[in-house]
């Protein structure tokens, strides 16, 4: 499984994002060995140090009165075990750390606990140190600290978080201003494999990203101005050609009735060089004006059916299932059809089968012609589509080649796709799907 993203937005993006956690462990480490550690040295140093003064003026061997007294004056309780759990000694926290540290200043064990405020408590409630002595283990010691009560980091954690948050919209704002051109070169740079030439693209962004577009714009308007005069260049050749020929007819029809068998080959062969021609025209032809309207594609393989049953040969067999309205080019698509069955009367077989149907799951419409013919070679079944390729001269097939590559142009333009493979049984089946 790959977890790193592919695009260079998503690797920026991580890498911002790793590049602030680093930075977010080493300014807690940071923080936490030269600010937090020297503070909580210093306040267990100062803790061991009353006790030492406790120790050396005998207070916890003191009488009763004088210990009051002395924690009237200092705010220092001395008390029993008993009275300890009832002022909150059970709730303490005791922590390790300051338990040695405390332990190695008196140079003797002491056990060191920590209670925090209630959350009911007045604000300022000060925390509450409970230290007891090894040497008298039924005597605790409760110190308060008021001052660590207001020692409180959220607020650095807030500052560095929002610091994080910061800095990570800074950088995908950064890297989506500076990937915005590319997306907009990969839209423009589809369009044009598909033959359409949009408008030249807004030269913004880096230096590099505008030299890069600034240049596409370049290759943009030189291709469509090939394919201008390949356009230009082929009806020029059709209109020249189309001339003589008339002119060949025409004389033709003043053969005499002995010639009439060369004239009607003539006429024939004049025939297919205008179809050839009509192919030419039509594969140079960018159809970029096509009008698309909804659609249900069941009405258009109806209507070429309808027109296929004055031949009493071809036998066509219908298995068309419920398909959603999708918008397209009924030309267009009605052409491809029409190609298709043709295709599979002429080079497989006097009966075939149209299959359509809907999946729902690629929200894709999908129509099968099927022939019972000989098929097509498998070596040759990637070159079909390629112009001026037929698929198998061995099956006696005439005609220009670019039949299935006007087809391929037009699905193309409705983003959808188009392939040939053979049955396993029998045949060759063409098929062809559209987004809905």
């Amino acid at each position: 499984m790959r977890f790193l993203p592919k695009s260079a937005f998503g690797q920026t993006v991580l890498l911002i994002g790793m590049l602030l956690l680093i930075n977010q462990v080493v300014s807690y480490l940071s923080v936490t060995y030269y600010f937090i550690r020297p503070t909580s040295a210093q306040i267990n140093s100062l803790l061991a140090t009353q006790v030492q003064s406790m120790l050396a003026q005998d207070i916890l061997d003191a009488s009763r009165s004088k210990q009051i007294e002395f924690s009237r004056q200092t705010g220092i309780k001395i008390l029993p075990t008993n009275a300890a759990v009832e002022q909150g000694l059970d709730g303490a926290t005791p922590y390790r750390f300051m338990s040695n540290q405390v332990s190695e200043q008196l140079l003797q064990r002491a056990d060191v606990r920590i209670s925090t405020p209630a959350d009911d408590a007045a604000e300022g409630e000060p925390y509450q140190v409970w230290i007891s002595l090894k040497a008298q283990p039924d005597t605790w010691i409760l110190i308060p600290l008021s001052g660590w009560a207001n020692a409180d980091i959220s607020p650095l954690t807030i500052y560095l978080m929002v610091i994080g948050i910061l800095s990570v919209v800074g950088g995908w704002l950064f890297v989506r201003r500076l990937n915005r051109p590319l997306h907009a070169l990969q839209k423009a740079a589809l369009e044009v494999g598909k033959g359409r030439f949009p408008p030249p693209l807004e030269e913004q962004g880096s230096a590099e990203i505008i030299e890069v577009t600034r240049a596409f714009n370049r290759m943009n308007q030189g291709i469509k101005q090939l394919e201008n005069d390949r356009t230009l260049m082929t009806a020029g050749i059709s209109h020249d050609l189309r001339t003589p020929l008339t002119r060949i007819r025409l004389a033709t029809e003043m053969l005499s009735q002995e010639n009439e068998w060369i004239r009607e080959g003539i006429v024939n062969d004049i025939e297919d060089m205008n179809a050839i021609i009509d192919q030419f025209i039509d594969y140079a032809r960018v159809d970029s004006s096509a009008r698309y309207e909804p659609t249900d594609l069941n009405d258009l393989i109806n209507e070429l059916t309808q027109a296929r049953h004055v031949e009493e040969t071809h036998q066509i067999t219908l298995k068309l299932g419920e398909l959603p309205t999708s918008t397209l080019s009924r030309i267009g698509i009605k052409r491809v059809l029409d190609n298709l069955i043709e295709n599979a009367f002429r080079y497989g077989s006097d009966k075939i089968t149209i299959t359509s149907y809907f999946d729902k799951k690629s929200r894709r419409i999908y129509c099968k012609v099927r022939d019972f013919g000989p098929g097509i070679p498998a070596k040759n079944l990637a070159n079909v589509f390629s112009p001026f390729i037929q698929g198998d001269k061995a099956r006696g097939s005439i005609g220009s080649g670019l039949g299935l590559a006007i087809s391929r142009r037009i699905i193309s333009g409705h983003h959808g796709d188009i392939e040939l493979r053979n049955h396993p049984e029998q045949g060759l089946i063409a098929e062809f799907w559209l987004p809905v």
